[in-house]
């Protein structure tokens, strides 16, 4: 290799120019998650590989998935679709051109779901884009109003576009499925907490998203124990199911929703508050310095969810149109200090 082919900083020339991919660069797009792989159980809740085919069908739907040599893929490696899925609706409300081809910034992904940046990450998240690309479906879910029985990967494909010296990837390139981009395109997703990638346990991830999905915005939601054992997708028996249903619910830190143990072996969510849409249309956006001076203003505070009480604020003042939204959330912060 020629002195000349070696880029800035070390980096090898960029010989795989962005072209029609779409670049994920929203800065604090809200999380967003399929309905599909929200109903139904497609990830594994196992935190070793899982090897075995899952067949399900409830009400008319099928899914069967089926692993690579290295495993299902699991609910952690969901982060992933999650991220790109977040990035195209954001780009979608703001009227700009998407593609299912996605490039990403590693580092900013794992930001955004809450992961380390350490090396073992990089290393983690490689493993994880082998999971995704590996594992297959056949299903006859309705996504973007089309019904098929069809096959497919949950990502088509992954390439590791930039590589640091030390061999820690930069950027990656990711094509999606098209079942999961036309549900991206016919918006068949739901706003997720923030708060949901910092739950621990894959139970307590699975559970919420069928809270998630079943109750929404209604006051509550009673499913049976049963009925969530198999939607969950947990091989565990029902008894531990429920035993780990009740330590959640004694737990209490699912986001948005409280959990309640009812007779007949029934479970009750409850909403929390209000699960906040940032970038749905004609929600007022924040730039990403304004954010920042937020962080200076509050240090140590939680800017996203100060940003969430300010939205709050102002769909319960009647959603005025703001002239500058960016002077109206410094503003609210200021007199919030001073009050």
């Amino acid at each position: 290799m020629t002195t000349g082919e070696i880029g800035a900083g070390g980096l090898l020339p960029d010989r795989h120019p962005t072209g029609d991919f779409f670049l994920c660069d929203i800065f604090g797009a809200s999380p967003k998650d399929d309905l599909g792989t929200m109903e139904h159980p497609v990830f594994s809740l196992s935190t070793r590989p899982d090897r075995r085919i899952l067949s399900y069908e409830h009400n008319g739907a099928q899914v069967q998935v089926v692993p690579s040599v290295k495993g299902r893929a699991t609910i952690h490696d969901k982060d992933i679709l999650i991220y790109c899925v977040s990035q195209l609706v954001a780009a979608l409300n703001a009227g700009r051109e998407t593609s299912r081809h996605l490039v990403l910034k590693a580092h900013d992904l794992l930001v955004a779901t809450n992961r380390d940046t350490s090396g073992d990450a990089y290393t983690r998240l490689k493993e994880a884009f082998e999971r995704l690309a590996g594992t297959r479906i056949s299903t006859n879910l309705t996504t973007g109003g089309e019904e098929s029985t069809a096959g497919f990967g949950l990502i088509e494909s992954w390439e590791i576009r930039r590589k640091s010296r030390g061999g820690r990837m930069i950027s990656v390139a990711v094509t999606l499925s098209d079942w999961l981009y036309r549900a991206v395109l016919a918006k068949s997703v739901l706003t997720l907490s923030r708060d949901y990638f910092r739950l621990r346990k894959p139970l307590e991830r699975r559970v919420y998203e069928l809270a998630r999905k079943h109750c929404g915005r209604q006051p509550e939601w009673r499913v049976s124990v049963a009925v969530l054992h198999k939607k969950s997708g947990s091989s565990a028996p029902l008894r531990v199911f429920r035993a780990s249903l009740r330590k959640m619910i004694c737990a209490d830190h699912l986001p948005d929703y409280g959990m309640i143990e009812e007779e007949g072996d029934l479970v009750r969510f409850c909403r929390r508050g209000h699960v906040m849409e940032r970038d749905a249309p004609g929600a007022p956006l924040l730039r990403s310095s304004t954010l920042e001076e937020a962080r200076e203003l509050e240090p140590g505070a939680d800017v996203y969810a100060l940003e969430a009480n300010w939205r709050r604020f102002w769909e319960e003042s009647g959603k005025v149109q703001l002239k500058d939204p960016d002077k109206a959330f410094l503003g609210w912060l200021l007199k919030r200090r001073t009050s």
